[in-house]
């Protein structure tokens, strides 16, 4: 039942003897945050708006630390109003008690959203489009490891033991066998999803030990970026219950492939309700092909939202399923824009850069930005690649710092997905790579300590 008013919401607290509500959003990092309330409580708060935190929230990087000397962020305190979306009003599966989960959106007391929550830079640009007489239409594929709960971060990290008493080491790409190796794990991630209204479509195992992609249903960029946000978390909580870890970095294994969230993508006519992407005769559109060309020019300046940390460049070597390049082709997985083979109402775009590290409704913001603002200047795309595109020029930054410099200088970007949210967002990234930087690896020690 989709909850759309405050009596409906009173009723299905009543009707599923909901004790707790857990009222969430989505940091800088896509991670979960908010507060916890007894029922009652929750119902107040909502009447006299008295569910608030600071500002300062969206100031931390992913370990907690937080941005000092911030031009956005002065620390002041200001408060936030949290502004439950009835609509996300969710039961928990994994919690004893009866408890629910609902995401907010963050407001001043004036009732103006802040720009600066990730979830609101989404939702710009969804209105963007709406201006446009707009509407996008996506599905991410979900990609994440198995493996051993690590509790040592020295330690590298190990490939659980299945049913069958043994670790898999090797490729074992769409084996049926070595999904049921876990059966019970996602038997029940699906149960999950079907509680939680998490439109799952498809599971297979991808290339790497343990490695599984789920795939979510099309449709709103909203919805789906919740339904993202939602998904992760109920995975990582089946892990647990199963006694393993689950891990969405982008590159958790040396040597082995590393882990995206591809996003497919499209844009209706909101007028006609007809797929932009191709033309009365099944042609690709002038609006596809500007869409591409956007893509092409822009995600090099939006990487930093598609990779967002250190790690997430490992994934972007030569024969490692993630493309290097800005390059795009029809039904072509070595390029970065695919468009698979499909009748021309579905015609659509897959975006093949984000990783499954991102904060999906940053890296859907992101995409879709870069993809309207080749639309606003009607830009041309390259011709399609038919061949390898691994053999072409790496033309995507290589690591974060690169990353980081064309962001903060993109003003197209900063124009679209909000300057503040940009400058905050950078600052984050430049926090984070400085605490980076104080880190000595194992490969130093190993390499350096008694050789120079």
């Amino acid at each position: 039942m989709t909850v759309s008013s405050n009596s409906e919401l009173k009723q299905w607290l009543e009707s599923n003897k909901i004790s707790e509500v857990e009222c969430i959003f989505p940091d800088m990092a896509g991670s979960s945050k908010g507060k916890i309330l007894p029922v009652q409580r929750f119902l107040k708060s909502i009447e006299d708006q008295s569910l608030k935190l600071a500002d300062s929230v969206f100031g931390q990087t992913v370990s907690g630390k937080w941005v000092y000397g911030s031009e956005v962020i002065d620390y002041v305190e200001e408060d936030l109003f949290m502004s439950p979306d009835i609509s996300t009003l969710r039961r928990i599966p994994w919690n004893k008690e009866p408890t629910a989960q609902i995401i907010c959106d963050l407001k001043y007391g004036t009732g103006e959203a802040s720009e600066i929550a990730p979830r609101q830079v989404l939702i710009n640009i969804i209105e963007l489009l709406k201006e446009e007489n707009l509407k996008a239409i996506v599905a991410p594929e979900l990609e994440f490891y198995l493996c051993e709960q690590n509790l040592d971060p020295d330690l590298p990290l190990k490939t659980p033991v299945g049913k069958s008493g043994r670790r898999e080491t090797g490729s074992r790409v769409f084996g049926i066998d070595a999904v049921n190796e876990f059966d019970a794990l996602t038997d029940d991630i699906y149960d999950y999803c079907e509680l939680m209204e998490i439109g799952v479509d498809t599971l297979v195992h991808e290339s790497g030990p343990s490695q599984i992609e789920i795939n979510l249903n099309h449709g709103d960029p909203l919805a789906l970026a919740d339904q993202a946000f939602m998904f992760k978390r109920a995975v990582r909580q089946v892990a647990l219950k199963h006694g393993i870890h689950a891990t969405f970095m982008a590159k958790p294994y040396q040597g082995q492939p590393g882990s995206s969230m591809h996003i497919h993508q499209n844009l209706v006519s909101t007028k006609t309700n007809k797929n932009l992407f191709s033309d009365q005769e099944g042609n690709n559109s002038k609006e596809f092909l500007n869409y591409i060309g956007g893509l092409q020019t822009y995600l090099p300046d939006a990487m930093l939202l598609f990779a967002p940390y250190v790690n997430s460049y490992r994934r972007f070597v030569i024969d490692a399923s993630a493309p290097i390049n800005t390059h795009w082709g029809i039904e072509n997985r070595t390029v970065a824009f695919r468009v698979p083979t499909s009748s021309p109402d579905s015609r659509r775009i897959e975006n093949r850069i984000p990783g499954a590290d991102t904060n999906p409704y940053l890296a859907l913001a992101a995409s879709l930005a870069c993809g309207y603002l080749g639309l606003k200047e009607k830009l041309e795309p390259e011709k399609p690649t038919a061949g390898d595109a691994f053999e072409r020029r790496h033309n995507i930054p290589k690591y974060l710092p690169d990353a980081l410099k064309r962001l903060k200088v993109s003003n197209e970007l900063s124009e679209t997905l909000g300057k503040e949210f940009v400058t905050l967002f950078t600052e984050i990234k430049q926090t984070e790579h400085d605490a980076y930087q104080n880190v000595i690896s194992a490969w130093e020690r190993e390499h350096l300590l008694l050789s120079v």
